[in-house]
């Protein structure tokens, strides 16, 4: 009897692993195919090669371009090099990436720069906030932007025991932002289970120096971020339930669920038209070729627009695919005066005249 039972306790085991596996592999959209899109103005930026994980635009056109991101889980080919942050003014005819130089006292050995966001200031000042993950762990980097310098300015780092593993922020504030957490560990191995088990404890955390709070939970991951134009309405990826969340915004910062988008590709950042309020999705159509980042089998990337998202029936564009001969493991992609820039996690970046 005792046998049979162990037998029997065994043959559970394996089949809820086994049933685990399966839902894992299905929210990594493994072995999906996408058809290519191309698009016909279009070149990779020189001197970016070690990826271009977040992409912020100013309304005057300069963008802002995270690079070097290291990933607990992602096999990443540049993992002794700083991290970088880039600067390209897109009014100009040929825009090149220039890096900017971080001031002294800052630790660069350490930068590991992740998800970003910009905010301008009543004097016309403007920041940028940086996710950073020294030493496997998650700040959020306050930066002063000089324009004339080509230089950021640290003004202080943001450390707390809700941000416990942030993906990306969006400021709403020049000392506020709301943050992601994608997942509830950090610790690569704990990181792994939690996917594996398809456990929602990924959350949306609200930051001021005066009050810090989670507002929204319940994500498998909460990855990108962003706020719509008229600063109602705030986005979040969820890039294992392949879907966008539309949350009211309150003046108590709290957030209400209004609505989910439902897609069918693992969401990564978000970018927002400040003219139309499009949202624009840096994509992953095959999640399990990116962990695995096979040279021979690289990951593809994918560019969605979605038109008018808070109405019935949003509209959703594939505007680029590629299955990783140009371009791989799209994180990013955001537009200025029909100009777009595809960013990736740990690959190169592509310009592009619309």
């Amino acid at each position: 009897m005792g046998k049979l039972l162990a037998v029997a306790l065994v043959g559970i085991a394996a089949a809820l692993v086994a049933e685990r596996l399966l839902a894992f592999r299905n929210r990594l959209n493994a072995s999906r195919e996408i058809a290519p899109v191309t698009l016909p103005n279009c070149r990779l930026i020189k001197g970016i090669e070690a990826g271009s994980e977040d992409i912020d635009i100013l309304p005057n056109g300069l963008a802002f371009i995270s690079s070097g991101l290291k990933y607990p889980v992602l096999k990443n080919p540049e993992l002794d090099k700083p991290g970088e942050i880039f600067l390209m003014d897109l009014n100009e005819d040929n825009p090149k990436a220039v890096e900017l130089r971080i001031s002294r006292g800052f630790d660069l050995a350490s930068f590991v720069p992740h998800g970003i966001s910009t905010y301008i200031d009543k004097d016309d000042t403007v920041y940028l906030f940086v996710v950073n993950h020294p030493h496997q762990k998650s700040t959020v980097e306050l930066f002063k932007f000089v324009e004339d310098d080509n230089a950021l300015v640290h003004v202080k780092t943001i450390r707390h025991d809700l941000l416990t593993s942030v993906n990306d922020v969006v400021a709403v504030g020049p000392d506020s932002f709301y943050a992601t957490n994608d997942h509830y560990f950090f610790d690569h191995i704990l990181m792994f289970l939690e996917m594996l088990l398809g456990l929602t404890w990924s959350n949306v955390v609200y930051y001021s120096p005066k009050e810090v709070k989670e507002v929204a939970s319940g994500f498998y991951s909460a990855n990108g971020i962003n706020i719509s134009p008229d600063r109602k309405y705030i986005y979040v990826a969820d890039i294992f339930d392949h879907n966008i969340h539309v949350m009211e915004k309150h003046a108590n910062w709290s957030l209400t669920h209004v609505k989910t988008v439902q897609l069918d590709t693992m969401v990564d950042n978000l970018s927002i038209d400040p003219h139309t309020g499009d949202v624009w999705l840096g994509c992953h159509p095959d999640g399990m070729k990116l962990l695995y980042n096979d040279p021979e089998n690289p990951p593809g990337s994918e560019v969605l627009r979605i038109q008018n998202i808070l109405s019935e029936e949003p509209v959703v564009t594939c505007v680029y695919s590629d299955n990783g001969s140009v371009l791989q493991g799209t994180s990013v992609a955001s537009v200025y005066e029909g100009k777009l820039l595809i960013g990736t996690v740990f690959h190169r970046a592509l310009y592009c005249e619309l």
